[in-house]
């Protein structure tokens, strides 16, 4: 498949939405002196490419109180079964991530919960589900990278070069 080409006004235009999904076109067009109309269309032709798909929403977990992070490494008794525990998993909705892996683990997770003993919940959860043969949890002691922007950004720009 072609790579898209982005151009410099591309660029800028996601650098904006990147930093606030929710930048009006207006207040994009009048930063990079084109018309709203343009901003729209540009925006519309990179939706259509699958460079953008939809816009995020940025949680504070801490006022929510969901505070507690764990990582849940998940040994699966056979390999066929990867697909049946995802999709067990995917119900779980304290499970924010999670990633079929090499390794020690065959599934790997990321779990947001109120404090411990809802922590607890959600591992026995994941230990009910068959084909599970067992699981190591990890707790969070502070998340200090949460940040996909730096990583949208720097992408962005290395497709310029």
């Amino acid at each position: 498949m072609a790579r898209f080409k982005l151009d410099e006004t591309d660029h800028q235009i996601l650098d904006m939405l990147i930093e606030n999904a929710r930048t009006p076109f207006t207040d994009i067009a009048k930063a990079l002196d084109i018309s709203a109309g343009t901003v729209h269309l540009r925006v519309r032709k990179m939706e259509e490419a699958g460079i953008i798909q939809g816009s995020t929403l940025t949680i504070d977990y801490q006022k929510l109180e969901y505070t507690f992070v764990m990582y849940v490494g998940i040994y699966i008794e056979k390999n066929h079964q990867t697909q049946f525990v995802m999709e067990r998993l995917y119900n779980i909705p304290y499970i924010t991530e999670a990633s079929v892996i090499s390794g020690v683990y065959n599934i790997f997770c990321k779990v947001r919960a109120r404090d411990t003993k809802h922590a607890k919940e959600i591992l026995f959860q994941v230990d009910d589900i068959q084909g599970v043969t067992r699981t190591e949890s990890m707790i969070s002691l502070e998340e200090i990278i949460n940040d996909t922007k730096r990583l949208m950004h720097t992408v962005f720009k290395e497709m310029k070069d």
